[in-house]
């Protein structure tokens, strides 16, 4: 880790706070974590239910990660809905900065045994806590990998061509 936050490659940001530029390098180096072990996932991915997921995958084996992203104590706490995104995943994790102190997610409050818990900087990144399997229905689970992977076609063609944007369905 010889690169400074400031020199890391990290995607440009709508607003350039630090809370924002943090929760990137966070993902960034979740993405890595997840690369070397054949998980691979989109950043921000609208859920059914309205919400939207910070991390959504697919692992080798076809199952669903998400991965909620926390750089500071008062999100943490504050965040009310983060039970809303286990019914979309096989498997959930917290992905923390390093500096959070991560004993609040050993409350019963935080469902220990439902969540595992990844902290990471914008290099690189470690489970601290393997997020245990709780396997959604098939038919769940087939309609969660087929928006996943139809969300990041899209994505892609938009990439390639803005004019795209506008056709088509609303992403997720």
């Amino acid at each position: 880790m010889t690169e400074s936050l400031e020199t890391a490659a990290l995607p440009p940001c709508p607003d350039d706070t630090l809370f924002t530029r943090e929760a990137l390098a966070v993902a960034r180096g979740i993405g890595r974590l997840f690369a070397r072990n054949d998980i691979w996932c989109l950043p921000e991915m609208p859920l059914r239910n309205g919400r939207r997921a910070d991390l959504m995958g697919i692992d080798a084996k076809g199952r669903v990660v998400i991965v909620e992203i926390k750089v500071s104590r008062a999100d943490l706490l504050g965040d009310a809905k983060w039970t809303e995104y286990l019914d979309h995943c096989d498997r959930f994790y917290w992905g923390l900065a390093p500096h959070l102190d991560r004993a609040v997610l050993e409350t019963a409050a935080f469902l220990p045994d439902s969540c595992g818990i990844i902290v990471a900087d914008g290099y690189d990144a470690e489970i601290l806590r393997p997020a245990p399997s709780l396997p959604l229905a098939t038919a769940r689970r087939k309609v969660e990998v087929e928006r996943l992977a139809r969300t990041s076609l899209r994505r892609q063609v938009v990439a390639c061509d803005p004019a795209c944007a506008t056709w088509g369905t609303r992403e997720g």
